[in-house]
């Protein structure tokens, strides 16, 4: 889903973007524009299902204003959330050191997420705890540095940046949150093949109170919808299943790149008939 906040050109005349009003088609659709044009492309009796790694800003907005888009929504999984184990264990919102315990994209936009996990949706929540279960740079490196796709050795060079990065210069500590959206994506396609352990949950958000304690999110006996919560999964396994997945030559592209194709533009063709 694209960001309202971000992309639309109505904000971006703001900060000092060209705007051609003779040519509003060419525009950046708002994303409950984008939203009815998918929901025209599916056929009778098609669903779809949505991965949410970010703030759940737009789809709250599409469940606000269209009341039939659970009708054609099959699930939604979102990559966010931390539920407070016996431990205590800390959040992940940086930007504000007084909020402990809350996780980055709920604290975002905490009434968007509270209104998501409220609605009728199918939603499973993939949790900070388990993102960092999945947050090893090391291991993940070593899982895909064998494949031989050019999706692999970009994800490889791309990780290896992050962790240096991570390494290097205490502005990139939180790197490894990135990971975590990798995770969402893996889930959604292998998550029945990684031993996984869900848990239904009434989980809430907390909302329109204070920056120290806004994006909380707690097991509300109250909500009206269950949320299925991934509490484990085999690490070890999904490692394995992002390397596959990245060395499958069958998935991978036909060509590489840009640098390919202008090879192949260069070269003569062959075996051409007279």
């Amino acid at each position: 889903m694209l960001s309202v906040t971000r992309y639309t050109a109505e904000n971006s005349v703001k900060h000092g973007a060209p705007r051609d009003t003779d040519h509003p088609e060419l525009r950046q659709p708002l994303a409950l524009e984008v939203w009815q044009f998918v929901k025209q492309q599916l056929a009778p009796n098609e669903k779809i299902t949505i991965l949410s790694n970010g703030p759940l800003t737009n789809l709250a907005n599409i469940v606000l204003s269209d009341r039939n888009a659970s009708s054609v929504i099959k699930g939604v999984y979102v990559v966010g959330g931390h539920i407070r184990d016996k431990n205590n264990t800390e959040g992940n919102v940086f930007t504000v050191p007084s909020n402990s315990y809350a996780e980055f994209n709920m604290f975002l936009d905490p009434l968007a997420a509270k209104t998501v996990l409220h609605s009728s949706l199918d939603i499973t929540l993939i949790p900070l705890r388990a993102q960092r279960k999945a947050a090893s740079f090391h291991a993940l490196l070593e899982a895909v540095k064998h494949a031989e796709t050019p999706e692999s050795g970009f994800v490889h060079k791309l990780l290896s940046l992050l962790h240096d990065l991570q390494q290097k210069h205490q502005l990139y500590h939180h790197m490894d949150i990135f990971l975590g959206e990798l995770l969402g994506a893996v889930y959604l396609v292998e998550g029945s093949n990684i031993e996984q352990s869900l848990q239904l949950k009434p989980v809430s958000i907390v909302a329109n109170s204070t920056t120290s304690i806004d994006g909380l999110t707690v097991v509300d006996k109250q909500s009206a919808n269950l949320v299925k919560v991934l509490v484990d999964f085999n690490s070890g396994e999904y490692y394995n299943r992002v390397a596959k997945s990245l060395g499958d030559k069958e998935r991978s592209a036909v060509i590489s790149g840009f640098a390919e194709q202008r090879a192949i533009w260069s070269s003569p063709p062959e075996n051409v008939g007279v």
